[in-house]
C-alpha cells in the first residue's frame, strides 16, 4: 500500500515553500516518524516526518517550490511489511526429495516483474510459499543478500600533452567560478529583506541612544548565581533584568506599547516580548509570552528554549507571531553601538550591545565601570521623543538599581 507524504499545513498565512532538503534518498526504506524533509516558507523553517514506515519514491527534488498539501513521495508500506516477515534463506534450495527446482512460469506475476528488474532467476531461490512457491518477499530476501555488481574498472585515459601557457595571464585571469559563487536566496531571508525595507520605507524611525552601568546586575549575577542554578537548573543572565526592566518602562509610558494600523492607534495591555535570534539561516524573533507574569527563572528558560528550537528548526508559527516589543542583543557578537530596525507592526526596539569597561565619572571622581550602550529606536509617527527618553532612562535606572525591579518602582 502506497502512502502519499504531503507538505504539512503551517498555518493560514503560509500557502507555500520550498523543499530545501532531503534528509533520506530516493528509494531509501524510511522508519515511521523519520525525519523525511526539510519545508522553507516565508516565516519559518520545518520538518516532514514520515507517517509510515516503508520504501520512499520521490516525486520532487530538493529545491522545488511546493505547495501545502502537495504531494512530495509516497511511501510503499508493503516492502517494509515483508522485509521484517521474511527470515534469512539459502540462496540455491537444500537437496530434497520433497521440494524440486522451480521455474519462472510456476511464478506469479509479481515475482516475475521482480526477477525481470533484479536478474535473479526464481528457480534459484527457495520458496517459503505454499508448495514451496518463492513469493515476491523470498526474491527480495535474495536480492538483499546478493552482492552488489562492481563494474570493470574504465582504461585510464592518455594524459592530453600539456599546453603552452603563459603564466602571467593564468594569474590576471581566474576562472569566475574561483571568483564568485551564486545560490538562490532562501524563503526566510528574501523576507527578511521585505520586511526591513518595508519597515524603513513605512515608519518615521528614529533612534536614541544612553549608556548603562552594569556594576550592580553583574554583582548579583555573581552573588546570587550558583544559588540560581540549583534551584531554577538554568544560569541567571543579563536578558531577564531587560526583560522586566522593557515591561516596567511600557507600563509607564504606554505609548511604546502602541501600534498604528491604518488610522488608527491599537494600544496593547499585555506584554509579550519578541528576544532577536540569530540562526544559520537567518534573524528570528521568537515572543515570549506574558512576561509581566513570569519570574526571572521562567523568562531564562523561555528564552534559552526558543532559541535553542529556533536554531533546530523547530520554531512554529504561533511562536513568532503577537510580540508587542522586540528586545535584539548584538552585544554577543561584539557590537558597541547599532540602531537596530523596527520588528513592524512593533512601535519600537530596544538594542542592547557589548560590555566594556570605560572612564566614566562618578561624583566628580572618574571611576572604571563595566558600560553598555542602549539604543531604542522608534516610530516617530506614534512615539514623540520625550517618550522614547523617558521610557530609555527608565530601563536605563532599572538596570543600574535593580531593586527597583523587585519593588515596582
Amino acid at each position: 500500500m502506497a502512502i502519499e507524504v504531503k507538505i504539512p499545513p503551517m498555518g493560514e498565512s503560509i500557502t507555500s515553500g520550498v523543499l530545501a532538503k532531503w534528509h533520506v534518498k530516493d528509494g531509501d526504506l524510511v522508519k515511521k516518524d523519520q525525519p523525511l524533509f526539510e519545508l522553507e516558507t516565508d516565516k519559518i523553517t520545518s520538518e516532514g516526518t514520515a507517517e509510515s514506515a516503508g520504501k520512499i519514491t520521490f516525486k520532487v527534488v530538493a529545491g522545488t517550490d511546493v505547495k501545502i498539501g502537495q504531494v512530495v513521495a509516497t511511501i510503499d508500506a508493503e516492502v517494509s511489511s515483508q522485509k521484517s516477515e521474511v527470515s534469512p534463506v539459502p540462496a540455491a534450495l537444500p537437496p530434497s526429495s520433497d521440494v524440486r527446482p522451480l521455474t519462472s512460469s510456476e511464478a506469479s506475476p509479481a515475482v516475475r516483474r521482480l526477477a525481470a528488474e533484479t536478474g535473479i532467476d526464481p528457480a534459484t531461490v527457495a520458496g517459503t510459499g505454499k508448495a514451496g512457491r518463492v513469493t515476491k518477499g523470498d526474491l527480495l530476501a535474495a536480492t538483499a543478500s546478493k552482492p552488489p555488481f562492481v563494474p570493470p574498472a574504465a582504461p585510464a585515459a592518455a594524459a592530453p600533452s600539456p599546453a603552452i601557457e603563459n603564466p602571467k595571464s593564468k594569474i590576471e585571469n581566474p576562472s569566475a567560478a574561483a571568483r564568485q559563487t551564486r545560490t538562490k536566496m532562501s524563503k526566510l531571508r528574501q523576507t527578511i529583506a521585505s520586511r526591513l525595507v518595508a519597515a524603513q520605507h513605512e515608519a518615521a524611525m528614529l533612534t536614541t541612544f544612553n549608556e548603562c552601568d552594569m556594576s550592580a546586575v553583574m554583582a548579583l549575577r555573581a552573588k546570587y548565581q550558583d544559588d540560581f542554578v540549583k534551584k531554577n537548573g538554568v544560569k541567571l543572565g543579563f536578558m531577564s533584568f531587560f526583560t522586566k526592566a522593557v515591561v516596567q518602562a511600557l507600563r509607564d509610558v504606554p505609548a511604546i506599547n502602541a501600534q498604528i494600523d491604518g488610522d488608527e492607534v491599537v494600544q496593547n495591555n499585555y506584554f509579550d516580548i519578541g528576544m532577536a535570534v540569530s540562526t544559520d539561516k537567518g534573524l528570528m524573533v521568537p515572543v515570549i509570552k506574558n512576561c509581566d507574569q513570569l519570574g526571572m527563572a521562567d523568562i531564562e528558560k523561555a528564552i534559552a528554549d526558543a532559541a535553542k528550537r529556533a536554531r533546530d528548526g523547530k520554531i512554529t508559527l504561533t511562536d513568532l507571531e503577537g510580540g508587542v516589543f522586540t528586545i535584539t542583543n548584538g552585544g554577543i557578537f561584539g557590537s558597541m553601538l547599532s540602531t537596530p530596525i523596527l520588528n513592524a507592526p512593533q512601535s519600537a526596539i530596544l538594542g542592547l550591545h557589548a560590555i566594556n569597561e570605560r572612564p566614566v565619572a562618578v561624583n566628580g571622581q572618574v571611576v572604571i565601570r563595566p558600560m553598555m550602550y542602549l539604543a531604542l529606536s522608534y516610530d516617530h509617527r506614534l512615539v514623540d521623543g520625550k517618550q522614547a527618553v523617558t521610557f530609555l532612562v527608565k530601563v536605563k535606572q532599572l538596570i543600574e538599581d535593580p531593586a527597583r525591579l523587585a519593588i515596582g518602582i
